[in-house]
């Protein structure tokens, strides 16, 4: 047990986190040129659907709604293994230096772009042959992250909790209890999973009176938070139970007709409920570690601890760096980025507000996680959660101790309403982003057999045919793989999705004749860092394992990242008139 009070963490990161945002956030935005009389995208192409300008409140919500969710939760969780002090560390470092520099930067070169995709900037700049690698390597990393979140968010809802670890007795009247094995234990997963469904069966009501009704969004709002109490009150009484197999199934057969609704049936409006469950947590986590720290509470987690994450994850460096993906740095934020922000920023001056600071913001989340799991809970029971000798790693679940241990000793919360937060805060954000990225890999395929065949048969133009194959790679993948298997591939792939961004923006800034070492350093030591955990995990791991499926992935990922890389500094050798060549393919 270490002695440091746990407000540290948080009261340490503030003023850097604040300093990085007014003085590196500020030379950044001079330095891309931001012009406050300069029309954006969402003003010069305002159509209505997919270019309209927003106010800049109500987009950084939308903004960091879509780059939070599970990913800076789980990450954390799982990299508190190596201790509380190199996970601090990654996060406030990288946060500043790299992954806020990402978001910034790729939301910038993509507004100034006219509202392109990073995918798009790359060709533009790199070639077909730029954009085809980086549509080959992005398919191949949402597969990743739909597997790796496909297998933990099941688990996730089959979770169960032994009633005496949150304090409950056999005649408590706040949970129901089942006896398993002899021991009486509380089905959380089945509180969450009813939640879930109650939300998403809601979702549709919620978009029609907001985009066919016209109600007001506020009252919408307030309908919204009626639902989500609706749905944890139905859970509580009538949790759902079915096995991880069985989820599994659901999940994927819901994904592969949900990826071709509109968005503003489910996706949307779900997420709109769900929001109010993030913002409320986070603010039960700051408000839990500043009271915790008045009450001199401790971590019960060890500083550092590279023995045991040595033993169950891997070297310090790579592994940590790609353990946390989202909270530091993550490729899927250029995704969000460059797919829709870009296109609805009504000016230039907003976007170090939502790409830079909407970074730093989901930094903040990702220490509040590691406070809250580090002090929460015990850390051998932390260990049996998370890495068990048997049966599968349940992260969420971790989290969600942790967090209902943390407002119990800071607030006085029950301990089990408090678990039963932690795991619908995350819950509800996993399946969106399962929904999500089944759609975005269906739009990958169709653009990639576009691009590689000239008249590609009706078959791969299919609406059916890519979100089957999406579903179905997901669903083997996931099937074959335990969670802690799959995590590392994906958090490597989503660092090099992050890298080749980076990579891109460098050569924008190259051409604009503008330094770039604020974008070519990150992506150097992302390049490192990533190709070094790939070959890692592919010779000590994969091969020696016999993991034939993971192994082709790693193999794949790495030769696409290697043509992507080389293909891009054979363009800088060659200087401007390549660039113009590329350009005008």
């Amino acid at each position: 047990m270490d002695h440091l009070n746990i407000a540290w963490l948080l009261i340490a990161c503030l003023p850097l986190f604040a300093l990085g945002y007014f003085i590196y956030g500020g030379y950044l935005s001079r330095l891309f040129g931001e012009d406050r009389s300069r029309k954006t995208p969402a003003i010069t192409k305002e159509d209505g659907r997919d270019y309209v300008p927003a106010n800049p409140l109500v987009l950084f919500s939308h903004h960091f709604a879509s780059i939070a969710g599970g990913g800076p939760i789980v990450g954390p969780t799982v990299a508190l293994i190596f201790g509380y002090g190199p996970a601090w560390l990654w996060i406030v470092l990288g946060a500043i230096f790299i992954g806020a520099v990402h978001d910034f930067s790729s939301l910038f070169v993509s507004m100034r772009e006219g509202g392109r995709s990073i995918a798009e900037v790359a060709e533009r700049y790199l070639g077909r042959r730029g954009f085809v690698l980086f549509i080959s390597f992005a398919v191949v990393y949402i597969v990743l992250v739909t597997s790796a979140f496909l297998q933990m968010t099941a688990t996730a809802l089959t979770s169960v909790v032994p009633a005496e670890t949150i304090g409950l007795t056999h005649n408590n009247t706040l949970l129901r209890t089942v006896i398993v094995e002899g021991r009486e234990v509380i089905k959380i997963g089945g509180i969450a999973s009813t939640s879930v469904i109650v939300m998403t069966c809601f979702a549709p009501i919620l978009g029609w009176l907001l985009y066919r009704r016209r109600f007001n969004a506020w009252i919408v709002a307030i309908i919204a938070i009626v639902v989500a109490l609706v749905s944890i009150r139905l859970g509580l009484s009538h949790p759902v139970n079915v096995s991880p197999n069985i989820w599994m199934l659901i999940l994927s057969v819901y994904v592969f007709f949900a990826s071709g609704i509109p968005v503003w049936i489910i996706l949307q409006p779900r997420d709109f409920t769900n929001s109010f469950i993030l913002f409320a947590g986070i603010v039960a986590l700051v408000v839990a570690t500043i009271g915790g720290g008045l009450k001199g509470l401790t971590f019960n987690a060890p500083v550092v601890d590279v023995a045991s994450g040595q033993a169950h994850l891997g070297s310090l460096w790579p592994i940590l760096f790609i353990t946390i993906a989202c909270g530091a740095i993550s490729g899927f934020h250029a995704l969000v980025a460059s797919g829709t922000t870009s296109k609805q920023i009504s000016s230039e001056t907003h976007a170090r507000k939502i790409g830079y600071g909407g970074m730093l913001l989901e930094g903040v989340l990702a220490i509040c996680v590691v406070t809250a799991v580090a002090a929460g809970i015990k850390f051998a029971a932390y260990k049996s959660v998370v890495f068990p000798s048997q049966g599968r790693s349940n992260p969420i679940l971790g989290f969600a101790l942790g967090m209902g241990g943390l407002l119990h000793k800071s607030l006085g919360v029950n301990h089990a309403y408090g678990t039963v937060f932690g795991i619908l805060m995350v819950e509800g954000f996993v399946v969106t982003t399962l929904d999500t990225a089944v759609r975005l890999n269906r739009y990958l395929f169709e653009d990639l057999w576009k691009t590689s065949l000239k008249q590609p048969p009706r078959l791969l133009r299919s609406y059916y045919f890519n979100s089957l194959l999406s579903v179905v790679l997901m669903f083997i993948l996931a099937k074959t793989n335990a969670f802690l298997a799959i995590w590392p591939i994906f958090g490597t792939a989503n660092q090099l999705l992050a890298a080749m961004t980076l990579v891109g923006v460098t050569g924008w800034l190259m051409r604009k004749g503008k330094s770039y070492l604020v974008t070519l350093l990150p992506a150097a030591f992302m390049v490192t860092t990533t190709t070094a955990s790939l070959l890692k995990l592919l010779f000590q791991k994969y091969l020696p394992d016999g993991n034939a499926t993971l192994a082709v992935a790693d193999m794949l990922l790495l030769a696409l990242s290697i043509a992507f890389i080389g293909l891009a500094i054979s363009l800088f050798r060659r200087g401007d008139g390549m660039w113009q060549k590329a350009s005008a393919r």
